[in-house]
């Protein structure tokens, strides 16, 4: 199958700027500038950022927002399959041919001038959202927050941060408190900003710039607690008890980002149908997703098989709560990882639970980390190690000792698409 028009025009913006990543706000700036400025005529805006959980609870707040009946833009990266589906329009992934009259408009306003993909794609985003009429824009922080190409929003009507971890420590800081002036930095003088559970030292920091701007903080455990209870999602927030189904997606750590949700759907006025359809409406790919059918399911039919894209510590130990919730069995990692994350603090918290690590190469990725190294780094933590060419060779390598084996493919959004694009 031929590429299609935009893959050669997304090409081009890769080839503005020599740093894949360069947290700047000047050319965004002279961007928009050049565009018309659509960033000062977008719908309301929710901004999210955080170290885990952003693309989870987006999912949620839009579910809910959807079942209101209203049109909801929508803004995340990385994709899993394809470009389009980082920008939604009302509810729907960017045409082809609408992404490449965007994508054209943007290298013209630009001139060539230095510019990095990700800036030019978000600009891009900016118009077309500005250009089409909609309730509400979700909007995802790309790294960071306080530096990022999303944070030109003057006064979004609410701000959202999910929980902050260790993360991208060479361009956000060295540690938790660093990080979380980083993530905090979206917060705007007067906007209600929704807190997910934090670390103690990272709410500081959140509350102190909040109380600087004027903010108004609705933070979990203090103005909204969510939890579990006799099979039953339970939120309660000064306006009263919400006692919902369990969340649509796998894992206890979906209880902390539901909570999330639901406290932005409150302040946002939604009714109670609403909050429950963010719960059981949601969907997002590669977050401890079952795989039912697919290439590998045919090649492997008793296997059982979980896709997460999730790449730090964080959450690693989210994956390794969900696999205590599941019926004993085998378990065997399929693990890829890019050459800058750390795969011992990775595979800790899954070490007790995983019976083996196949370590596999990311297809066209040439930041993906050695499999030898993966393999070493498995073996450090006594976890049994091999290698594999490819998830497809992993698995089969798997089933021929154990036919019925769970098996989860994780450590990389990269992965998890390559594995959609084949497997979804």
């Amino acid at each position: 199958m031929s590429e299609p028009a935009s893959a050669a025009l997304l090409a081009r913006m890769m080839e503005l700027h020599p740093s894949e990543i360069e947290l700047s706000l000047d050319r965004t700036w002279r961007l928009l500038d050049a565009l018309g400025n659509p960033q000062d005529k977008l719908p309301p805006v929710i901004h999210i950022a955080g170290t885990n959980g952003k693309g989870s609870t987006l999912a949620m707040i839009r579910a809910g927002l959807e079942a209101a009946g209203q049109r909801v833009h929508a803004y995340t990266s990385p994709h899993l399959v394809r470009f389009h589906e980082r920008i939604l329009l009302a509810g729907e992934e960017i045409s082809e041919p609408a992404l490449c009259a965007l994508l054209e408009r943007v290298l013209e306003a630009n001139a060539g001038q230095s510019v990095t993909f990700f800036e030019a794609t978000t600009c891009a985003a900016f118009a077309a959202f500005a250009d089409t009429p909609a309730d509400a824009l979700l909007l995802e922080v790309g790294m960071g927050g306080r530096m990022d190409t999303t944070n030109v929003v003057e006064t979004p009507r609410l701000t959202v941060i999910t929980p902050v971890a260790l993360d991208h420590q060479s361009f956000l800081g060295d540690t938790v408190p660093e990080i979380a002036g980083e993530k905090a930095g979206i917060l705007k003088r007067r906007v209600p900003c929704i807190v997910a559970r934090q670390q103690e030292a990272a709410l500081e920091v959140i509350e102190a710039r909040a109380d600087r701007l004027g903010a108004p903080i609705l933070a979990h455990g203090q103005h909204w607690h969510s939890w579990e209870e006799r099979g039953r999602l339970v939120f309660q927030d000064e306006t009263g008890l919400l006692d919902l189904p369990l969340p649509a997606l796998s894992g206890p750590h979906q209880i902390n980002n539901a909570g999330t949700a639901l406290a932005a759907l409150r302040e946002l006025g939604l009714s109670e149908p609403a909050c429950e359809a963010a719960v059981t409406q949601v969907r997002w790919s590669a977050r401890m997703q079952r795989l039912t059918v697919g290439p590998l399911k045919v090649a492997a039919p008793e296997a059982e098989f979980w896709l997460d894209g999730g790449h730090n510590a964080h959450a690693a130990e989210a994956i390794a709560a969900t696999l205590r919730t599941l019926p004993a069995r085998p378990t065997h990692l399929v693990f890829a990882l890019l050459n800058n994350r750390d795969p011992q603090s990775y595979l800790a918290p899954l070490s007790d639970l995983a019976d083996s690590v196949t370590a596999v190469p990311i297809p066209d990725e040439p930041s993906a980390a050695d499999p030898s190294a993966l393999a070493e780094a498995a073996r450090a933590l006594g976890l049994p190690a091999l290698e594999a060419p490819d998830v497809a060779r992993a698995v089969s390598d798997i089933v021929q000792s154990q036919p019925q084996a769970r098996i989860l493919i994780c450590g990389s959004l990269y992965q998890a698409g390559a594995v959609l694009r084949e497997n979804g």
